[in-house]
């Protein structure tokens, strides 16, 4: 690509794909120039045309067709010169059959001339030694440029053809086009001057140009300077777009991290609130016990006093009665005069009390406000990543509204329009605003307790904490279901990995023909990545910050799909064959490969001096030599297909995950083949599971290309929940790898990179 206000070389028109029909693709024969200066065979226009319009494939520009046909259309000289300039280089072959003198047949009478070894630029003839000796000794060629065939026909003297090549009159051959007639703006030979425009005033060439070309020129700067702005209003847009999807990953982290501590604070007022109701339950026992010791003690000497004076009266004669008379009437007194229900203190029943909020159905913790963004400066560039991630999610650090103006308000789940006074929120800090809750007051509300951001319960009786909330809004579900909640699994094992945007480039370099596909991705040496570019042919090197470091050279005709680094090695696919190349390009070995599969994954085994490949539903691994070291199908089902591989760096005797597409899943099996885990259910969106990856704690990252997700396995292939969603920026999310066991590198459809480091739990 030509840049802008330079000019180009004819070497690079000649060379590109400027003489090149873009219909037929093919050499353009009778070029047409359109209105919007695109140029094409007279052919192929005659088959665009349709009911006296045709659309410019290019531009898309709707153009009338003459009424005399597409032969109308302007003739492109300049196509046509280049043309010629490009047929007469390829006239012949030098070393078969060599071209033969265009004057000899002429002086001679000979059938044919000999062999050229020279030409006149401006006779644009062959000429042999002895004719091109002679030719400038006449009048009438004395002038003319006679230049080595060899030379010519490498290119050497194109400029000065150019200059010494006259355009041909098409109603005359052989008439070069001398005049222009400055009422009709037609280009003339001599013939076409006598006759119909005999009366017009008619320019030489060379006086016309002078006399027009500054109104071109002026014409072409005021279009470069509009290429200029609409350059200028492109990066910006592109900048805003970055910065946009920069800061959507940022504000989808903070959700992230508002969500878990949301739940890392309601799981430990759980915990503080059972310990509450086991304390309480325990002292109410123990103060029980006591007392039923102390009531069943009184009941057994009541018990034992009435038995004694049942059997002096039941048993006993009329003296011992009477002995006794005093002795038990003063005890049976006594005993009666005894409380034998002492004030016991009222035994307090444990009743649960719920935050209103969590009883209200449109209540939302979470939602999203939209501002303007402002154009940045250069001096504040630098420090607005930083800064945009220490922010409260819609709030600022001055305790700022809930809402900014222009925000969206939050919505009940049914799609009606929630007002801001019906919203039941946590209590904020002391400045910060708070929507007012409308709500009958209901007793003991000063014991309600509020989940904290780190952890903790709320005092009693309504006290504030002095924390900053970081969950303040809702954020509106996207058309994507999300995918269901973690399981039983998660249980005790703290909080699942969190992505943290590192930086996003594009792969496309100048000497790209295409947009790039990224088929394949793997890690290479310290902080590298390996980009396979399908379209473009090329083993690309990225650094982690985007730095193109080269390539890797690959075997002529090689379109490389999936790709491994190994020891001092590079394996990769292509076709139905799989290669291993040195850093350099050298081709060490090559296996063939099943035709029945459209693209085979390759991934490296953790000891580094083997790769497999995934061949037709089953797993081959080959050496360093090149030799099958071992041939496994998955679970025993030669059904089972793998498209992707990535073995677990954790696990000792290195297990292999992939996407199965027979089965519609993500299998995990051991070395020998045993399938250890597998997951196809809902989370999969009804998606055909993609590229996978795997960290160092042996959580599995896996790709839904449709729903643009990146999903998150527990080691055992257990769905965890979403990792990457739309709000990280994710738009057709293509290839995954994992770098160093904490960075995840994404690819897009659109050829763009981002990097995410991954955020263990305990960190």
């Amino acid at each position: 690509m030509v840049s802008q206000g330079s000019s180009p070389s004819l070497l690079e028109a000649l060379s590109s794909d400027f003489l090149a029909c873009k219909i037929c693709l093919e050499q353009l024969r009778v070029p047409k120039t359109l209105p919007c200066l695109h140029t094409y065979c007279q052919d192929c226009l005659a088959q665009l045309a349709e009911g006296g319009h045709l659309r410019c494939p290019e531009c898309r520009e709707n153009v009338p067709v003459p009424p005399a046909g597409v032969a109308a259309f302007k003739t492109n000289f300049f196509v046509n010169g280049l043309l010629d300039l490009v047929r007469a280089r390829a006239g012949g072959d030098l070393r078969a059959g060599k071209p033969a003198c265009a004057l000899c047949p002429l002086m001679g009478g000979a059938s044919a001339g000999g062999p050229a070894t020279a030409r006149c630029l401006d006779c644009a003839d062959d000429l042999c030694q002895a004719c091109a000796d002679g030719h400038r000794c006449t009048r009438q060629t004395h002038t003319h440029r006679v230049v080595d065939l060899v030379g010519y026909r490498a290119g050497w003297y194109d400029e000065e053809a150019r200059e010494r090549q006259a355009a041909q009159c098409p109603q005359h051959p052989g008439e070069a086009l001398r005049f222009l007639c400055q009422p009709c703006s037609q280009l003339l030979c001599r013939e076409c001057r006598l006759d119909p425009h005999l009366d017009h005033p008619c320019l030489p060439l060379a006086e016309a140009v002078r006399a027009r070309r500054p109104g071109l020129e002026e014409l072409l700067a005021g279009v470069d300077k509009n290429l200029a702005e609409l350059e200028a209003a492109r990066m910006v847009e592109k900048e805003a777009l970055a910065r946009l999807r920069e800061h959507a990953a940022k504000v989808g982290t903070q959700v992230e991290e508002a969500a878990e501590g949301v739940l890392r604070a309601l799981l430990a007022q759980k915990k503080e609130v059972l310990g509450q109701l086991r304390a309480h339950v325990e002292a109410a026992e123990e103060a029980a016990r006591d007392r039923l010791g102390e009531l069943e003690g009184r009941e057994q000497v009541a018990r034992a006093a009435a038995a004694f004076a049942r059997r002096v009266l039941s048993l006993g004669r009329e003296a011992e009665i009477l002995s006794l008379e005093g002795a038990i009437a003063q005890r049976l007194r006594q005993l009666q005069g005894c409380p034998w229900m002492p004030g016991l203190p009222p035994c307090l029943l444990p009743q649960l009390e719920l935050h209103p909020g969590l009883l209200d159905k449109n209540c939302h913790l979470l939602w999203l406000s939209f501002e303007k963004q402002q154009p940045q400066k250069d001096s504040e560039k630098d420090g607005a990543g930083n800064q945009g991630g220490e922010e409260n999610l819609g709030q600022r650090e001055d305790g700022a509204k809930t809402e900014r103006q222009g925000g969206v308000q939050p919505q009940s789940r049914d799609g009606a329009q929630t007002p801001k006074e019906d919203r039941a929120q946590l209590p904020q800090e002391d400045g910060a605003q708070t929507p007012k809750v409308e709500r009958a007051q209901t007793p003991k509300e000063d014991r309600s307790q509020t989940p904290q951001e780190d952890g903790g319960v709320q005092t009693p009786r309504g006290g504030r904490s002095n924390k900053k909330r970081k969950f303040k809004g809702r954020l509106k579900s996207i058309s994507r279901e999300p995918s269901p909640a973690p399981g039983p699994n998660l249980e005790g094992s703290g909080l699942l990995p969190r992505p943290i945007f590192s930086c996003s480039f594009p792969t496309r370099m100048p000497g790209d023909k295409r947009s790039p596909r990224i088929t394949g991705l793997c890690p290479f040496g310290p902080r590298e990545i390996l980009v396979a570019d399908e379209q473009n042919r090329a083993l690309k090197r990225f650094s982690l910050n985007g730095d193109y470091k080269g390539a890797v050279p690959v075997p002529e005709g090689c379109s490389p799909c999936s790709v491994a680094a190994l020891q001092g090695a590079v394996a990769f696919s292509a076709g139905a064959r799989l290669y291993l190349i040195s850093p350099d390009g050298e081709v060490q070995w090559r296996r063939a490969l099943s035709l029945s599969q459209a693209s085979h994954a390759v991934a490296a085994m953790p000891s580094g001096d083997r790769v497999a490949v995934s061949v037709s539903g089953h797993v081959e691994v080959y050496n360093m030599e090149g030799s099958l070291a071992t041939r496994f199908i998955p679970g025993g089902k030669a059904s089972r297909g793998l498209r992707a591989l990535v073995f677990l760096t954790t696990s000792p005797q290195g297990n292999f995950v992939g996407s199965d597409w027979q089965q519609n899943s993500v299998v995990v099996c051991d070395g020998l083949g045993q399938v250890i885990g597998e997951y196809g259910g809902p989370g999969l969106h009804g998606c055909q599971p993609g590229s996978v990856s795997v960290d160092k704690k042996g959580y599995i990252f896996l790709t839904l290309r449709e729903v643009n997700k990146v999903v998150i396995l527990d080691p055992k292939g257990s769905l965890l929940g979403d990792f990457l969603t739309a709000y990280h920026g994710l738009e057709k999310p293509r290839v995954t790898t994992m770098v160093d066991g904490r960075y995840l590198v994404v690819s897009l459809s659109n050829g763009t990179i981002h990097i995410f480091r991954v955020r263990s739990p305990d960190s």
